[in-house]
């Protein structure tokens, strides 16, 4: 690969009118098969569509975001996409270190976009989702009200009272909301630091096993350059 420099979504069509790059590299993680053929037969579809530049997917696969993911986007100039997964602890402290680009989807729709927007240098999105912290489920135990509390142990940044939050089981994601409760020593808390462990429960939602991890996060304005 002649371009191996670490490429930012939002940032590639600036390389394209450069003449930096004319190929955008992409590393695709799914959680099942089935998402993973659909989402590479419309990128595929899309590379037909657009003129001047190429889409390559380096590699596919289903399963979380490893750390060799990370590793390959880094050395390549490519962008990780993970469809319903998430990177284990690993893959996201290389991801920090090396500065490679993490995109997450739901919808498939939603990510052509993104891709046609960085081609054609409009992307659109104002905000971005920045990751609070994440704990890891040690037990569980239902209350009084039929709801189920997990115990908490926060693995890194912090556990956040307002923050929504991603139950992440075998580096997939089975459940997105908010949180009803956080406590630590069965007093309500904001924030509880990594290190340190609290009980949580999530609004609405029930199925929490021990060896989930809880990822808390929140969306934010982000002012786009042009």
């Amino acid at each position: 690969f002649a371009e191996t420099r670490v490429i930012k979504l939002d940032e590639f069509h600036k390389g394209l009118q450069l003449g930096e790059t004319r190929e955008l590299r992409l590393i695709l993680k799914a959680d099942v098969q089935g998402s993973l053929e659909a989402i590479q037969n419309a990128l595929a579809k899309l590379n037909e569509e657009l003129e001047g530049v190429g889409i390559t997917v380096l590699h596919a696969a289903t399963g979380a975001i490893s750390e060799s993911d990370v590793m390959l986007a880094a050395t390549t100039g490519a962008i990780v996409i993970g469809f319903n997964v998430r990177p284990d602890v690993a893959a996201r402290r290389a991801a920090e270190a090396t500065g490679v680009d993490i995109r997450y989807y739901d919808v498939i729709y939603h990510l052509l976009e993104d891709v046609r927007g960085a081609v054609t240098g409009l992307l659109a999105p104002e905000t971005r989702e920045v990751v609070d912290g994440v704990a890891e489920v040690r037990e569980t135990f239902r209350l009084p009200n039929r709801a189920v509390a997990a115990g908490l142990y926060v693995v890194s940044g912090k556990a956040v009272r307002n923050a929504r939050v991603r139950v992440i089981r075998d580096g997939k994601v089975i459940h997105e909301g908010t949180v009803a409760s956080l406590r630590r020593f069965k007093e309500d808390v904001r924030e509880v630091a990594a290190g340190y462990e609290c009980g949580l429960t999530i609004d609405g939602f029930n199925d929490i096993r021990v060896g989930d991890h809880i990822e808390f996060y929140h969306i934010e304005q982000v002012p786009r350059g042009r």
